[in-house]
């Protein structure tokens, strides 16, 4: 009897055997009957991991959402992490944290009835209920305890989301190695220039200073750096051009503002050089032109400190209109200081008026345009225009404008251009217009969902990222996560020189991002198309999934366009097996 009862207690679901063996109250009772019919539901169709489902066989079309899935309940104050599975094959959960990052969007009508809390924003999991949904197999186990290795991952403490977009990346990253390398050839010059050995330098220093303004403005020069990248691909998007040499390239050109900050602390110590030697030299000088000087040398240092790391991170409103207004009150009165500096005749203490000739063969003017015009140019550009906004969610937004744009490339669009701009990629077929796809995250793109607007600022003058430099390569994978979709789905739209495909991770196609960007992604063969809808099959391993997907696609390179940590893990991944990957890095 006892031996026939044993075996039939082995065959039950666990939480019926739970239930004969732990006694409970009619609320408790209520509670497992709940979870026995969902269990019976998912069994068909799902198996679970720690909350997480997972389908075990997925329909033709991803998109289809016809069974009953696993409730979740998880602290996601940014959204969940979005994962592709070629296949469905790999099942392990990703190891990456969601973000704040545009390109994580997230459904908030869960269930309140899971087992299980993930906290992604902390990166561990906590247990709400000490019942783990279990498989249905003919010998039922119960939850045995966790392992070690979980364990330690369960207290592991929380990962600074800077200490991922500064250490995390490498200590030794093209980015840093080209701060490095400015960084020294300038200390060269300026010890060089203080024993007396540079005496060039030590007699223009100001011109170095400059020097190094023009440098990190040409980096971050928009209509500049377009005609650098289009360079790039017509000089370099040839199949005969050896892998590594476009690989280089490409690390360069991602990793330009390494230059750029590298010479904003550079041109900060040649000025500051400049105005001691100045004061050592008072009598051929006016106390004028020191104190706009030293004006200058002020708001340098207030723009490299509004830039640190820190700073940026976590107040970027703060560092976007310190850099903007500060650099802007230098400009004008870098100006006065190369007017001053020419006009002023030391013997007579005075200010010439006739200074034309003199400022045409100063090195200083000429140097000081070129910034100017570089500057200019952006603004000129800049025009009010007329919008179409829809939101297929209160998660993500559509932006419509008219005309067509060239694959791989990207836009800037304001409320207000004088306070902020915000950066998203541009989805065109090429012809009559061209779309934006915007996860409401922030104030301004959240906006957007709960009060549309008929109009925006715009930059006539749209840029150029590492997505554009998909054109250099023949096969290209591209993953992306959320609504980092935007950026490469005008590859699918527009037939470019390269070979693309795209492995897409994200939760509710259609209810998130709208039927028309489910019918685009859809029209596809499943070679070159893969998407993952984490509402139907659960969360994957984007790392392992995009390693898969590459060696399968035969893919040259593989450019992710995810969260900092996501994109970490990807490219990581995608590198430890010989495949060269890139992926947004801190101030490209």
């Amino acid at each position: 009897m006892h031996e026939f009862a044993y075996i039939y207690l082995q065959n039950l679901p666990t939480y019926t055997t739970l239930s004969l063996l732990i006694p409970s109250s009619n609320h408790h009772s209520k509670i497992i009957k709940k979870k026995n019919k969902q269990q019976e539901a998912m069994d068909q169709r799902f198996s679970s991991c720690r909350g997480v489902s997972f389908e075990i066989q997925p329909h033709r079309d991803p998109f289809a959402i016809d069974a009953p899935r696993a409730s979740q309940k998880s602290w996601l104050p940014w959204g969940s992490s979005k994962r592709i599975v070629p296949s469905g094959s790999v099942f392990s959960r990703s190891t990456s944290k969601a973000s704040s990052h545009f390109c994580d969007v997230d459904t908030d009508n869960e269930d309140d009835d899971d087992s299980v809390l993930i906290n992604i924003e902390e990166g561990y999991e906590l247990d709400n209920n000490s019942l783990l949904p279990i498989s249905n197999s003919v010998h039922e186990q119960l939850p045995k305890a966790p392992s070690k290795k979980l364990v330690l991952k369960q207290n592991k403490p929380k990962e600074s989301r800077l200490s991922v977009i500064l250490l995390d990346q490498g200590l030794f990253t093209v980015y840093k190695r080209l701060f490095m390398v400015c960084m020294t050839l300038n200390i060269t010059g300026l010890v060089l220039a203080a024993t007396g050995q540079f005496p060039y330098a030590r007699n223009h220093a100001t011109v170095f200073s400059i020097g190094n303004l023009l440098a990190l403005t040409l980096c971050r020069s928009e209509a500049f750096l377009r005609i650098v990248f289009w360079l790039a691909v017509k000089v370099l998007g040839h199949s005969w051009v050896p892998l590594h040499l476009k690989t280089a390239t490409t690390s360069l050109l991602q990793s330009l503002g390494g230059i750029h900050s590298s010479c904003g602390v550079s041109s900060v110590m040649w000025l500051t050089y400049s105005l001691i030697l100045t004061l050592k030299d008072r009598d051929n000088t006016s106390n004028l032109i020191i104190a706009v000087a030293s004006t200058i040398l002020s708001l340098l240092c207030l723009s490299s400190l509004a830039a640190f790391p820190l700073v940026r991170h976590l107040h970027h409103n703060v560092f976007e209109r310190t850099h903007r207004f500060a650099g802007w009150t230098g400009l004008i009165l870098l100006w006065a200081f190369i007017v001053l500096t020419e006009s002023y005749d030391p013997n007579t203490d005075t200010y010439k008026k006739d200074i034309g000739s003199r400022l045409v063969k100063s090195q200083e003017f000429w140097l000081t345009l070129a910034v100017t015009i570089l500057i200019i140019i952006p603004w000129v550009t800049v025009r009010r225009v007329a919008v179409e906004v829809s939101a297929p969610s209160g998660h993500a937004s559509i932006i419509r404008f008219a005309g067509g744009v060239k694959p791989g490339i990207l836009g800037r669009i304001s409320p207000s251009p004088m306070s902020e701009w915000h950066a998203f990629g541009i989805i065109s077929d090429g012809k009559k217009e061209h779309m934006m796809l915007a996860g409401a995250v922030g104030d301004f793109t959240k906006s957007l969902v709960s009060n549309p607007p008929s109009h925006l600022w715009v930059r006539q003058v749209h840029f150029a990222g590492l997505p554009y430099l998909v054109n250099m390569y023949n096969r290209v994978l591209v993953v992306a996560t959320g609504s980092g979709i935007c950026v490469f789905l005008s590859f699918l739209l527009q037939r470019g020189p390269a070979e693309v495909c795209l492995l897409w991770v994200a939760k509710g196609i259609e209810q998130n991002f709208g039927k028309e960007i489910k019918e685009w992604v859809s029209g596809h063969p499943e070679d070159r198309v893969i998407v993952h809808d984490t509402a139907v099959m659960g969360r994957p391993n984007v790392s392992e999934m995009s390693v898969a997907a590459a060696k399968k696609w035969g893919a040259e390179v593989v450019i992710v366009t995810s969260n900092p940590e996501g994109s970490r893990d990807v490219v990581d991944a995608c590198k430890s097996k010989g495949i060269p990957a890139f992926g947004p890095i801190w101030d490209s």
